[in-house]
């Protein structure tokens, strides 16, 4: 038996652990298990829908990590697919939900959708206790005046507003990597970077320009300001050691600027010591 909540769950913000709050406070009240069930791949992407400008908030491994440190017994993964989203919201509750997984109760969020028909909570309620299951909704979480969603994270670090987006994510955005080479010039400057090549290509990052970091690798921490561009470099203060090849976490912290095009190699410098120094300035 089983306590059910089900959805892609996206960055796993504010929102998203309001209702996993209530799924696990349920599941522990009644002795049953409580489990997840989200996707892979999103839905729009295999439906091919705007698939091209999709960028998600966090990789499925981000995801399952995020989900099972709030309490959640098990994880399950399922592969979307267009045999998959013809279920209608009916079998998917029955097959899937109470067949499958053992459901007894079924938690949604206040904007989800099941089956192809794309019902609504109000929708679903009816349909679940026809078939034996019970359902409890969770109401939007408000960040002031905002009802945060992964649409509404997205947005935030598409406007380069990193500190909203780690306000309705409950902890900093991060991306992660391995470094690899690059052209050195910041070496050449006295400002040496590390370039990452990302892990998940459809992750976001903030909009192009420079912010103040946390660095993050070996299970050592440092602060940095990373430029992200046609390339996502990072500057760690006090470091110099050889990273090439490894694994590293960037997680931003606050937007310094916009991208600027320099006239020259010494404007270039000129700016990235006065980066340095409001970046130092905020870290204190």
């Amino acid at each position: 038996m089983a306590i059910i909540a089900t959805g892609f769950f996206d960055g796993v913000h504010l929102g998203h652990r309001k209702v996993i709050e209530t799924l696990v406070s349920s599941a522990a009240s009644r002795a049953e298990e409580a489990i997840v069930i989200t996707f892979a791949k999103h839905p729009r992407a295999v439906l091919q829908q705007d698939a091209r400008r999709l960028r998600l908030l966090s990789s499925p491994e981000e995801k399952d990590a995020l989900l099972k440190s709030l309490g959640v017994d098990r994880v399950e993964m399922l592969e979307f697919s267009k045999t998959f989203a013809q279920m209608s919201a009916r079998e998917y509750l029955q097959k899937i939900i109470i067949q499958l997984f053992g459901g007894t109760m079924l938690v949604l969020g206040y904007d989800n959708r099941l089956g192809s028909d794309r019902l609504v909570p109000e929708q679903i309620i009816p349909l679940a206790q026809e078939l034996g299951l019970e359902v409890q909704v969770v109401q939007p979480y408000f960040l002031g005046q905002v009802a945060v969603s992964s649409t509404k994270v997205r947005e935030a670090l598409c406007a380069g507003d990193v500190q909203l987006a780690s306000q309705m994510l409950s902890r900093e955005y991060s991306i992660k990597g391995v470094v690899v080479g690059g052209k050195q010039l910041g070496r050449k400057l006295g400002f040496p970077t590390a370039n990452m090549q990302l892990y998940d290509p459809l992750k976001i990052y903030p909009k192009r320009g420079a912010y103040l970091s946390q660095v993050l690798f070996e299970d050592r921490s440092f602060y940095g300001m990373t430029n992200v561009g046609d390339i996502i470099e990072t500057h760690i203060f006090d470091f110099s050691e050889d990273i090439y090849g490894l694994d590293i976490e960037v997680k931003f912290l606050e937007r310094l600027r916009d991208e600027i095009r320099f006239e020259s190699i010494d404007a270039l410098k000129d700016q990235l010591s006065l980066d340095k120094k409001n970046c130092q300035s905020l870290i204190c």
